[in-house]
């Protein structure tokens, strides 16, 4: 039985927390969040235990693992303190703000002999696997054009406390999903170009209160890979159900790839000249599985095999991330030298 502290009980630790309940060999011991009347609301909705801090969060040897679901910001000296108190981690996206300080945390879990993983997890759905099996059988020829957009809506409509994802931006905070699906399929990238720009300064949370986003809400950037294919990446915090723009293709030299949608893991895929449906692979879930990354990273460490959602390649995102941040400032390209493990598929996938 691996057992798993939370840290963070914000917008998404409702749907990791259900999953993760539904995996046998996996128990959630409790949570902490900084906020102690969120903890305590979180903790009484769920029926979980609350700590009273994060060292004594850490400091409860029953606890094997802790996944971070706190904010970009606290990322680092979450998942510091905890690889600092022997447990293995499992992080939220982005791993880090920087690329140093990701190669630091990656530095701390190898020097510690503890395991370090890193969503999004997403490409381990059945949509993306089977869309990705169709990649490796060359079923529409070398892949050279990549199209993928991140239309994430004005997500102050919606999100209960929108002001950390408006200063991370969407590059950072869903842009994430489409590159690391991307990267795991066709490799790392290599060179970044990147524009961006804030199209409404003047946002409003459900509770009235006004603010503006601290990065880009709308980014646009390009990529080489270093298989040879080119991808340009849209990423908004502005446009929604308004677009008929939506998803991810590849486009090859005999046909292309379409992925209806990057976080549904049973969304729909074509494939062909012209794009027909295409059955998906595996047992597809409906929506979402938020434990799955978490699961798999879990049976590797049982199974005494490398995770598939490593820190390696979520360090090389954060490569991606800040050198689009770089060209966006310079208005040139920047180079990406690093690399990482390629991931396998999925058993059922392979």
């Amino acid at each position: 039985m691996t057992s798993i502290g939370i840290v963070g009980t914000g917008n998404i630790a409702a749907g990791y927390l259900t999953d993760l309940r539904t995996y046998p060999g996996i128990e959630v011991l409790g949570g902490y969040d900084n906020d102690p009347a969120q903890s305590a609301a979180f903790g009484a909705a769920h029926d979980l235990p609350i700590y009273g801090s994060l060292d004594e969060l850490l400091a409860d040897d029953k606890v094997d693992m802790v996944v971070n679901l706190t904010p970009l910001s606290a990322h680092v000296p979450v998942t510091t303190a905890a690889l600092r108190a022997g447990k293995h981690v499992f992080s939220e996206k982005p791993l880090a703000p920087t690329a140093a300080e990701a190669r630091a945390l990656i530095e701390e879990a190898a020097a510690r002999g503890l395991r370090l993983g890193c969503a999004p997890f997403t490409y381990l759905g059945e949509a993306i696997q089977t869309a990705w099996k169709l990649v490796r059988d060359d079923a529409v020829g070398p892949i050279k054009l990549v199209y993928a957009e991140v239309n994430h809506d004005r997500i102050e409509t919606w999100h209960p406390a929108p002001q950390g994802p408006y200063r991370a931006g969407p590059l950072f905070d869903v842009g994430v999903y489409s590159l690391t699906a991307l990267t795991a399929m066709l490799g790392p990238a290599r060179r970044v170009w990147a524009y961006g720009t804030i199209l409404k300064p003047d946002r409003v949370t459900l509770s009235g209160e006004m603010f503006s986003p601290q990065a880009p809400d709308f980014s646009v950037v390009v990529l080489e890979l270093a298989g040879g294919a080119t991808v340009r990446l849209t990423a908004n915090f502005y446009v929604g159900a308004g677009t008929r723009q939506s998803g991810i293709e590849l486009h090859g030299e005999r046909g292309s790839i379409h992925i209806a949608d990057w976080t549904d893991f049973d969304s729909e895929i074509r494939a062909g000249l012209p794009p027909e449906p295409v059955p998906l692979l595996g047992d597809p879930y409906r929506g979402i599985p938020w434990g799955r990354g978490i699961a798999e990273f879990v049976a590797a460490m049982n199974e005494g095999r490398p995770h598939r959602c490593s820190a390696e390649h979520a360090a090389h995102i954060v490569d991606i991330l800040t050198a689009a941040a770089h060209s966006q400032q310079s208005g040139t390209p920047v180079d990406v030298t690093s690399t990482f493990p390629p991931p396998l598929p999925m058993p059922w996938a392979a």
